[in-house]
């Protein structure tokens, strides 16, 4: 999935605001434009869970269950019958409980080439908290850094206040 800057600079704050302030880690997903809706192919996906659960020899139930995904989404994503946005963690579970990548059924929702099972995932967001870590450091940094102008300010105006 790709994200832009901006998009990207609005699930750090809402993370960062996560943590700070709740105990919660959940975080809604940023909001997306039409234009994004519209190049899903949910019936690609569809017909690509029908395939594969066809193949296992598996029932909807079965796949649900393994896949800690609720019967309901199941049924709505393999028969296509409800386009809406779904979290990126349910395609996931889904891909990776029928042996792919994960990031498979997203590539299929996205018109992109699914991964090889062996590929790196290559999501932004799987490396979210890695960056959000080092932007608090950062911070950290970057606050130390504003003590110690104080302090130097303080010790310049006190010697500019000891001549006059």
């Amino acid at each position: 999935m790709l994200i832009s800057a901006l998009d990207n600079a609005r699930l750090i704050r809402r993370c960062v605001y996560a943590r700070r302030n709740s105990r919660s880690w959940l975080i809604s997903a940023p909001r997306r434009s039409a234009e994004e809706y519209v190049s899903e192919d949910w019936a690609a996906v569809a017909k690509a869970i029908n395939q594969r659960v066809n193949e296992l020899g598996w029932r909807q139930r079965e796949l649900a269950e393994r896949s800690h995904v609720s019967q309901a989404i199941v049924r709505e994503v393999q028969h296509h019958t409800v386009e809406r946005r779904r979290s990126p963690r349910t395609l996931e579970s889904l891909s990776t409980t029928l042996g792919w990548h994960p990031q498979h059924l997203d590539a299929l929702l996205h018109n992109r080439r699914p991964p090889e099972a062996g590929e790196p995932i290559a999501n932004p967001t799987d490396t979210l908290w890695s960056r959000l870590d080092s932007v608090e450091q950062r911070l950290a940094e970057i606050t130390e850094r504003l003590d110690g102008l104080k302090s130097d300010l303080a010790t310049v105006l006190e010697h500019v206040r000891e001549r006059r």
